[in-house]
């Protein structure tokens, strides 16, 4: 053995231990460059184009159980409008106040539009315009168990009500166990998150909505 390879990993000489240094180091680097470009490109996806939430209670049941996590597009609307039966999530309005911890985002189903007159008929159903809507989303032990807010407001859905402009009726699909609009109001178009795309977990239960 050569007295210039001593202390050399590998056996290398000097100068080729000194050539390793350099690669070793700019691995380093584009390593470092790789994780940073990385974070903040999940970072800016999670800002503006999809997020996963959480769903905490049981007002969507049966579509969405306690535990469920959804995933959200945020870029939705910025290509077309909001539409009927569309589960979104939206930002808490001001004069939501169902008791326990207040949260900062809740997920419901768009049923009326801006403009439309929404209703319920004596037997539970909704109606959109005098007409009854037709839930295809609900099951059928579902539908009909509508049930108006409290008595007072006139969004309550005791008397026919018409849903401002740029405004939206949401209701949970567990109507006898959700706290919507017809507790505090129509929401405003401007506190929409995104659409609820597809259901993640558990993947047991993955699903595109």
């Amino acid at each position: 053995m050569s007295a210039s390879s001593v202390g050399v990993p590998g056996g290398l000489a000097g100068d080729e231990a000194e050539a390793v240094a350099p690669k070793r180091s700019h691995w380093l680097r584009e390593t470092v460059v790789v994780i940073v470009v990385a974070l903040v490109i999940a970072l800016l996806l999670r800002t503006f184009v999809i997020q996963t939430y959480f769903i905490p209670s049981g007002s969507m049941e049966p579509t969405l159980q306690i535990g469920d996590r959804i995933l959200v597009d945020k870029l939705a609307y910025a290509f077309h409008g909001v539409h009927r039966g569309d589960i979104v999530v939206f930002a808490r309005p001001p004069a939501e106040n169902c008791g326990g911890t207040p949260v900062p985002d809740l997920v419901k189903r768009v049923i009326g539009l801006p403009g439309e007159t929404i209703s319920l008929s004596g037997k539970g159903f909704v109606e959109i315009n005098g007409k009854r809507l037709d839930e295809t989303w609900l099951p059928s032990s579902q539908q009909g168990r509508s049930f108006p807010g409290p008595r007072g407001p006139s969004y309550s859905l005791m008397h026919p009500y018409r849903i401002p402009a740029n405004d939206y009726f949401v209701m949970g699909d567990n109507r006898g166990d959700s706290c919507d609009s017809r507790f505090w109001g129509p929401l405003p178009g401007g506190l929409i998150v995104g659409k609820v795309d597809v259901r993640v977990w558990p993947l047991s239960a993955f699903k595109f909505f």
